[in-house]
């Protein structure tokens, strides 16, 4: 039997088409055999903040865990300015590889909104790994402050409008989100007062009234009876400090707090998102690990790639929403 004309043409069309199957299927196993050999070199976790605090932290505690578990270095690297945003940037401009990954914190979802000019779209730019702590803010208040609960702090505040001095750590941080969002959902009027350095010493000395604040900057002052804790802005309440309340306890559907997680650039290789995904799970169920996170305040959460990429698109969204509808405007 005669072979048509349209069956020769589909065989070299297959024919044609064989050699670029082979390039992809070699690429592929290739990126494959990269993934189960990964790591064979020093990683970088990019930290967008100074040493010492709780993102820098919680990645100094992960990074000797991924190190014993992975054979190679987790070399932490603090990269801070722009509010995050040049470590973010370098961090979306290396390579896919697995080799650069950033400490992802809710700053980056804010800033999403916050900045007008950013040369990238975190959401977009990067590959979500895993969710790793959530760390409760602390609302504090000096000892010579007389609201002792979040009800009086509402009822003084409603009797004394823009009277009441609220620390936070710049225009648009989550302490700042956090008493803006405090205000909108109570009716109080409180003054932020934004400060590029600590704040803490003026909240100890009684400059400012108040502070949302991360629970590792204060828990220290609260233990110690410098600072007065009269709620906690997370759903639950903090094991650290289990007597002190929420504030969605007091306020209907309130909750604010700094999550940590890791991303990595966009198109990093789905092998190498789960190999480092299942590591990190397995780092939040070692009881020593909890507990060294329980030192600082923060709570393990984890979450797998997909259910935490939903997740940071539903924080940017609720951040992005306050910001707008606030007018809030990045310095």
């Amino acid at each position: 039997m005669k072979p048509s004309r349209r069956g020769l043409l589909q065989v070299a069309a297959a024919a044609a088409a064989m050699p670029a199957l082979a390039r992809r299927a070699k690429a592929l196993d290739s990126a494959l055999g990269s993934a189960l050999d990964y790591p064979t070199r020093p990683v970088h976790l990019i930290v967008g903040f100074p040493a010492g605090g709780v993102t820098d932290i919680l990645a100094r505690l992960l990074g000797p865990w991924l190190s014993r578990r992975l054979g190679q270095q987790f070399l932490v690297e603090d990269r801070p300015g722009a509010g995050t945003n040049i470590a973010t940037e370098a961090v979306v401009r290396s390579q896919p590889d697995g080799y650069t990954l950033l400490m992802a914190t809710s700053t980056n979802v804010i800033n999403a909104t916050l900045y007008d000019n950013l040369r990238f779209d975190f959401l977009r730019d990067t590959t979500p790994v895993a969710s790793i702590a959530r760390t409760p803010l602390v609302l504090v208040t000096t000892l010579s402050f007389p609201a002792k609960t979040v009800p009086e702090l509402i009822a003084y505040a409603k009797a004394n409008p823009g009277k009441i001095n609220m620390a936070t750590a710049g225009i648009g941080s989550s302490l700042h989100l956090a008493g803006e969002l405090f205000m909108r959902m109570t009716g109080v009027q409180l003054v932020p007062v934004h400060y590029r350095a600590m704040y803490l010493p003026d909240l100890l000395a009684g400059q400012v009234q108040i502070g949302f604040t991360p629970m590792p900057t204060t828990i220290a002052q609260v233990r110690a009876g410098k600072l007065r804790a009269i709620a906690v802005t997370t759903a639950a309440r903090s094991p650290a400090l289990p007597d002190i309340p929420t504030i969605g306890e007091l306020v209907a559907g309130y909750e604010a707090s700094v999550w940590n997680g890791m991303v990595a650039p966009r198109g990093t290789p789905a092998a190498i998102v789960d190999k480092l995904y299942r590591e990190i799970d397995a780092a939040l169920a070692d009881p020593a690990i909890t507990a060294r996170f329980a030192d600082v305040g923060s709570v393990p959460v984890s979450m797998p790639p997909a259910e935490f990429g939903k997740f940071i698109a539903a924080d940017k969204e609720k951040w992005g929403k306050v910001i707008r509808e606030d007018n809030i405007k990045a310095e």
